[in-house]
């Protein structure tokens, strides 16, 4: 295996019309991922019902989580982390429109 490096912060495009999803490394059962969000949100009725945990860290920004079944959405802010279970029925309801939001994703 080849050492990698990079910035998390780095190539963040200028226009961000949609959220941006970037694999930073995915081997066998761990996957490493770049989010980017700029005002964007997840569509409505939609829900993310992912088959592996995630464990979410928020780098930058600020954004809101809503589980389908909870009756209080969850605020973000930079260096807050949360686990996701699998299966757990979430989606992004709000992130800031002014700043970039920052979040390192892995799925375990």
């Amino acid at each position: 295996m080849q050492a990698t490096s990079g910035n998390i912060f780095a190539n963040i495009p200028r226009q961000l019309p949609e959220e941006l999803f970037e694999s930073i490394i995915k081997r066998n059962h761990v996957h490493i991922e770049r989010i980017i969000s700029r005002g964007n949100v997840t569509p409505a009725g939609q829900w993310y019902d992912q088959a592996n945990d995630e464990w979410v860290l928020l780098l930058q920004g600020k954004a809101t989580i809503a589980y389908e079944h909870d009756a209080v959405d969850l605020t973000l802010t930079a260096g807050d982390y949360l686990l996701i279970p699998a299966h757990k029925r979430h989606r992004v309801t709000w992130t800031a429109p002014d700043i970039d939001t920052v979040w390192l994703a892995v799925y375990l």
